[in-house]
């Protein structure tokens, strides 16, 4: 399944579902769903403008589905979507808006070395099965409790 890097405290912003454009200044025609990767790398500065704290990192954190990719031809446009994408700063690089849709946070993180642009995650068949199985325990345990 292809996957993308995105950092900290972005990725928890995609998958919580309140990040709705990823910008990137690369074009994109890969279109469905794709799991969000949190590298080492956090963004002090926008994980304090943003309140975000205690985020995971070097780890596969959810999934989400680009359905679409707004071309930015000037920094004004990437500015008037800042509530869809968050970023801050420089938007004279900001080229292209990856939409997003159908986001959804894993309750037990992946750990996972990232990749450059959208990489393929082949998770080792020994692995997948206990994963998985760890998954659907921590599922089962969230509805018996509902809360952790």
């Amino acid at each position: 399944m292809k996957c993308l890097s995105v950092c900290q405290p972005f990725a928890d912003l995609i998958t919580s579902g309140r990040k709705k454009i990823e910008l990137r200044n690369w074009n994109t025609k890969f279109r469905g769903e794709f799991l969000v990767h949190a590298p080492q790398k956090i963004r002090e500065e926008d994980a304090r403008r943003l309140g975000i704290s205690g985020s995971v990192t070097g780890a596969i954190v959810g999934k989400a589905e680009i359905f679409g990719v707004k071309k930015y031809e000037n920094a004004s446009e990437c500015r008037r979507d800042r509530m869809l994408h968050h970023a801050s700063g420089d938007f004279d690089t900001c080229r292209y808006g990856f939409m997003l849709r159908n986001a959804k946070m894993l309750r037990v993180p992946i750990p996972y070395r990232g990749g450059l642009g959208f990489f393929e995650v082949d998770l080792p068949k020994a692995n997948r099965s206990e994963i998985v199985a760890d998954i659907v325990d921590e599922e089962h345990r969230y509805r018996l409790v509902g809360h952790h």
